[in-house]
């Protein structure tokens, strides 16, 4: 049988994890959700309304409004997910007593917390440098060569960005593989170590 301390403890490192997650998944999404917004909607001021009959000129228009628009959604609902999940854990984690981990779920709700991870790190981050390319490509229309030394410079970016989203994952998958392993091993060792003081107390009687 596993020892009880362990998997308390197991379950409180995966508990204040999990209000890591949420805490930063809630700053980053309202961060980048209120400055998309503030760009969208007040600072983008359109000024090439005599481009405005180019077919070009109209699609990157589009484009940056769709973008924008998912932009703020994907970070919206995160802050939504981080808003209402996190109270329920930090509830639990201000309490002064090993058994109360059990009450918090953040377990039960892995699933979404994980999702509103994704959404404000990796998808928000892409969108966010996607909308850059465009907004620089709706403002300097009339100079292409600074948008596309703009373009030119997000896209190693966002390359970079999602290579090292996937080495993350990678490491940590097998951070997590070598946790479990070894959990595994200890959980054997201490099975094989009461089997044997069973077979000894047998032996005695």
């Amino acid at each position: 049988m596993a020892n009880p301390h362990s998997l308390q403890a197991l379950s409180w490192r995966r508990l204040y994890l999990s209000r890591a997650k949420l805490k930063a998944s809630g700053r980053t999404s309202a961060l980048l959700a209120g400055f998309a917004m503030q760009v969208a909607m007040v600072e983008l001021q359109i000024e090439n309304e005599k481009h405005m009959d180019d077919p070009a000129y109209e699609k990157l228009v589009v484009c940056f409004t769709v973008c924008s628009v998912l932009l703020v959604l994907v970070h919206l609902f995160a802050l939504l997910i981080s808003v209402c999940i996190l109270p329920n854990i930090e509830a639990v984690s201000n309490v002064h007593n090993i058994n109360a981990v059990n009450e918090s779920p953040h377990d039960s709700l892995h699933n979404y917390i994980e999702m509103a991870w994704a959404c404000s790190t990796i998808l928000g981050i892409v969108l966010f440098i996607v909308e850059i390319m465009f907004l620089c490509w709706v403002k300097l229309y009339d100079h292409r060569t600074s948008a596309w030394i703009a373009t030119a410079m997000c896209i190693p970016a966002l390359l970079l960005l999602c290579l090292f989203a996937i080495r993350f994952y990678v490491i940590l998958m097998q951070h997590k593989f070598h946790r479990s392993s070894r959990g595994l091993e200890e959980l054997e060792n201490m099975a094989t170590k009461l089997n044997g003081d069973n077979q000894l107390n047998i032996q005695t009687v």
